[in-house]
């Protein structure tokens, strides 16, 4: 009886390698895919945040007071400002939210009492921001951001004077 001895060819061991290979190289360009794809969403996204973001919170804040008429636009210390006025059993209070040394800031404080547009919270850093009544009981508010990303809203009242 002779035993059958097998012969390796050199096929036998490049196969392997090679598609080795060729998962190797897949994986590595479909991992260098996704990451180009999710740099551009994260960069998408934080280009329209600051300007949104301020729009939408004055939105809100105007339909959170939006009772008798107690949304304006004015002036405080200086600075263009949009005021929400909120009456409690303490007293009058009053909402002032404006830009000062480029940061949007909101200030609460109570009628009668002054304070100066630098103690206002930060809410966001921006470039410009404009306010301006379209109509009676329609804002426009424009904000561009540090980056120079322009967006724009236009919010109304329900309530009348």
């Amino acid at each position: 009886m002779r035993f059958r001895t097998q012969q390796n060819h050199m096929i036998d061991f490049l196969f392997p390698v090679a598609l080795f290979f060729v998962f190797a190289v897949s994986a590595m360009t479909v991992i260098l895919l996704a990451t180009g794809i999710y740099r551009s969403t994260t960069e998408h996204s934080s280009l329209n945040y600051t300007a949104r973001t301020s729009l939408a919170y004055i939105c809100e804040k105007i339909h959170q007071n939006d009772t008798g008429g107690d949304v304006a636009l004015g002036t405080y210390d200086g600075c263009e400002a949009l005021i929400l006025k909120q009456s409690r059993q303490e007293g009058t209070y009053q909402t002032y939210i404006y830009v000062y040394e480029n940061e949007l800031k909101e200030l609460f404080i109570k009628d009668g009492v002054n304070a100066p547009a630098k103690s206002g919270k930060t809410i966001l850093t921006v470039e410009d921001f404009s306010m301006e009544a379209v109509k009676d009981g329609v804002f426009r508010f424009t904000c561009t951001d540090a980056d120079g990303n322009r967006d724009s809203m236009i919010a109304g009242t329900r309530s009348r004077n």
